[in-house]
């Protein structure tokens, strides 16, 4: 890993960061190896630029970034390996369970809709997992990506054993609309509802990156009661401090996305669409990708991590929203705690 951190970087965290608490719980992270990357003839549904920043993520350098990153905490990542087909899922979700075991950390299992309940439940207590980490790169491959519902890639009896056990899941929503799409928030209520004993958390706040995405979402999901949210790769203050005020600071947990956070970037949204900031040829050749766009070299002088950014944004919500030290102590390690404890884990 090659992590450089720059006096720019100890000045945002010096100046932007001194909010965080002492200990951190980051429950959204992916670790694997290069040795796992295996060619599919399906094509990628999510965005490419995330696999420009790493093209492997072994648990040695996650804990390593968080050394570098946050000098005065201590962080405790919960992991699961890539979510996408490009990896093999065996060996990925076999070394997230080595892993776990050997550095003590709560992990959850990368999963795909073709495995029984039999299956998924042998899977999940043999490998030590305490949760379901689905996505909707594992829908079936006839199904166009805008006409994706949660229930094609998690479906309902593999939510009946997460249910039965109170297993964390961590949900990636799918369709073009994201957080605003009535079917996802109909879904999303669904699972709630018919499955109390899951501990759901929808990633990203909903993939809601920009203002427009956030729409009427939270009057929907006003009467909901156990949903968490973590607000992953996300630099929206605007939908952080929505989310805040709508569910509170007992059911916001702090996600990254790691090791996607470790881009050097500043985001930007241009009527709805998000575009990350970044220096030229620091990621090779995005000049295809329309969520990628370079800066001058004085520009790029001044970007921080995403990461940094991120908790920015956050630290913004949470002081337009009137949270208090103890709330951010909440959201940043005692919710995501909770979770981990409910589903059968333990802390260090």
């Amino acid at each position: 890993m090659d992590l450089q951190i720059k006096p720019v970087d100890r000045a945002f965290y010096e100046t932007h960061l001194d909010y965080l608490p002492a200990k951190l719980i980051d429950i959204h992270t992916h670790v694997w190896l290069r040795s796992h990357h295996q060619p599919s003839p399906v094509a990628r549904r999510g965005p490419t630029w995330p696999g420009r920043v790493a093209p492997e993520n072994p648990i040695e350098d996650l804990l390593a970034t968080y050394c570098l990153m946050f000098p005065r905490q201590t962080v405790t990542p919960v992991i699961f390996g890539p979510a996408t087909r490009e990896y093999d899922l065996e060996s990925s979700n076999r070394y997230v369970s080595q892993a776990a075991a050997q550095h003590r950390l709560p992990s959850l299992l990368v999963t795909t809709p073709e495995w029984t309940a039999n299956e998924l439940e042998e899977r999940v207590v043999a490998g030590g997992f305490l949760g379901l980490k689905p996505y909707l790169e594992f829908a079936p491959p006839h199904i166009a990506s805008d006409d994706i519902t949660v229930f094609d890639f998690l479906p309902r009896h593999q939510l009946e054993v997460a249910d039965a056990h109170g297993w964390i899941v961590i949900l990636h929503i799918p369709r073009r609309g994201r957080l605003r799409d009535p079917l996802n928030l109909e879904m999303m209520l669904e699972i709630e509802h018919r499955y109390p004993n899951v501990q759901l958390v929808i990633a990203h706040i909903g993939r809601a990156y920009c203002p427009e995405a956030v729409g009427d979402a939270f009057d929907i999901l006003k009467d909901a009661r156990r949903m968490h949210f973590d607000f992953c790769a996300n630099t929206s203050a605007y939908a952080m401090e929505q989310l805040l005020r709508a569910v509170g600071p007992r059911r916001v947990v702090f996600g990254s996305d790691m090791p996607v956070v470790r881009m050097r970037m500043r985001r930007i949204c241009e009527d709805g669409f998000y575009v990350n900031l970044a220096p030229r040829g620091l990621y090779g050749d995005v000049s295809d990708d329309p969520h990628m766009r370079e800066v001058s070299e004085e520009e790029a002088a001044q970007l921080s991590f995403f990461m940094y950014e991120e908790l920015l944004a956050f630290r913004q919500a949470a002081e337009a929203a009137g949270l208090s030290p103890a709330d951010v102590a909440d959201v940043m390690y005692n919710n995501a705690a909770r979770l981990i404890v409910r589903a059968g884990g333990t802390l260090g």
